[in-house]
Formats: structure tokens, sequence, C-alpha cells
């Protein structure tokens, strides 16, 4: 998904983000901010603070934030992650509070009300929520690790802070393989194209921009179409997929609305009325 640059005021490009609110608020107050993070398994990031907008990008459970502004129950907030900025509810966010030791690293897990999984659910988690764990403790054979909210998580489903699920971000983004797709979506519960490369990128330890347009721009190396390989991307104007293997990518995608495989040829042929032909290929590094 693409979304105005002056709502991208992202960590890769400082100096734009920078020169993109000048004007808009106190450089004080952008620069600084007051820090916060998210107390909802997901929360929708907006242009404007209005529940009727559209969704730029979501936050996960224990992302950071930095929040510039406040009014009428809504945030003005910079992602600490990839300095995406836009509008939240104020309900969503809670102080710092102690820094995050472990990460959600499968696709949706439960966080329960005690360390069984017989005991009501408190709330869904989407990998890459931050977790910041007191505890741990085992029930029939099952570990479970403790959050300081006094709720229970499989200890199977999370890693600590700083570790990867693997170094193969193709084999994680297969992981996805019908999640729903949802334009703005970042999260195990739905997502959009861009989110899928970044997220796969991000659980096996690598970064990338959030939409599609910066990836194309910045993200690793141009190569030309018969160099594609396993893991390399292929770019169209608004969209962004992951070659599976040399004819095969996986997207998240409006056709099947999930996240789906299938040809390359096949993609290109069906998507040209729309679309026209990619506008280019790369290899991340």
């Amino acid at each position: 998904m693409n979304a105005l640059p002056d709502r991208r005021l992202n960590a890769f490009r400082p100096d734009l983000a920078e020169r993109a609110l000048e004007g808009t608020v106190p450089a004080e107050r952008y620069v600084t901010g007051t820090p916060a993070r998210l107390a909802v398994p997901v929360a929708d990031l907006r242009p404007r603070p209005d529940a009727g907008a559209g969704i730029d990008t979501q936050l996960l459970f224990g992302e950071g934030v930095h929040v510039l502004d406040r009014a009428d129950g809504w945030a003005w907030v910079k992602s600490d992650f990839d300095g995406y900025v836009g509008y939240l509810q104020e309900t969503a966010l809670v102080a710092p509070g102690a820094p995050a030791t472990h990460v959600v690293a499968v696709p949706r897990s439960f966080a329960y009300t005690g360390a069984d999984l017989r005991t009501p659910t408190a709330f869904a988690l989407s990998i890459g929520s931050r977790l910041t764990v007191v505890g741990e403790s085992e029930t029939r054979g099952t570990r479970y690790v403790t959050l300081e909210g006094g709720q229970s998580v499989i200890a199977s489903h999370c890693l600590p802070v700083g570790g990867a699920a693997g170094d193969d971000y193709v084999a994680l983004a297969g992981r996805f393989l019908e999640t729903p797709y949802l334009w703005g979506g970042r999260s195990g519960f739905g997502l959009d194209c861009s989110a899928l490369v970044q997220l796969s990128m991000m659980m096996t330890g690598r970064r990338a921009p959030r939409d599609s347009d910066m990836q194309a721009a910045g993200l690793g190396t141009p190569i030309e179409r018969e160099e594609l390989r396993r893991g390399d991307l292929v770019f169209w104007k608004g969209h962004v997929a992951i070659m599976e293997d040399e004819t095969t990518i996986i997207h998240a995608n409006g056709h099947t609305m999930s996240v789906a495989r299938e040809p390359l040829a096949a993609a290109i042929e069906r998507t040209g009325y729309l679309y026209q032909q990619p506008t280019g290929y790369r290899r991340p590094v």
C-alpha cells in the first residue's frame, strides 16, 4: 500500500521526515514527543482523527510511539519502528513501562488469563507484538511466559527481543498464506502487500520500509527480470510480490483477498489491464 509522503516520517530518511513536518508542529515537540506504547492487540493509524477515515497502517501490541499531540480523545503519534505518523485513539496507549523482553514469532497467538490453555483468552496477539515477560511456568508439559499484566502466552510462540525466526524471510512469508488481505493492514490478522514484506523481513532480522514505493526505491539493489530468484521482489505501481522461486510469487493481493501464491507470468497477464507491466525488480541485501 502507498500512503502520502507527509505521513511517512520514516526512520530510513530522517532528513525528509523533519522537512515534512516543518511548519506543522513546533520542532521541539516533533523531535522529542512523549513516549508511549500500544496496549491493544492492533491499532489502526489514520490520516486524520476520524474513525471513518481509512487506515494508513497499523501498530502492534507493545510497540513504542512518540506522541506529538493529543486532542479530543485522539493522539497524533510517530511509530518508533518505521517512522509512520498518524492518528489513533488515545485509549490504545499506555505509559512505556518496562522494556519489552520478547516478541511474538508466530502469525497469531493468544494471551490467556492464566497459565493454562483451558483458561479464557484475554486478547489475541499478532506476530511482531512486543511483550514484557516477568516469569515462566509449566502446565501439563506446556511452557508459558507470564506478562507484566498477569496474562500468559505460549512460550514457544515467542522469541527474545533481538532474536530471529530463522534467516529465510520467504519461508516466513509463506506462513501467512491465506491470511486475509487488508488495505493498510500490518498484522497476522490481515495485511497488505508491503506489510507482508516488512513483517517477514522484520522477523528474520532485516529492516524494510513500510510502503511498496519506498521498498521499490531503496530496498536492496535493482536487477533484471531474467535474474529473478527466491527472495527477490517484483514491483508494480502500488504493489509488491516476493519470489518464492524463479517462477512463483507470494503476495497479499486484492484479487484473492488473501496472501496467495501464483505464477509470476500469470500475475503479470492477469493484472496487465490495470497495472501494466512490473515497474522493477530488486534483490534485498
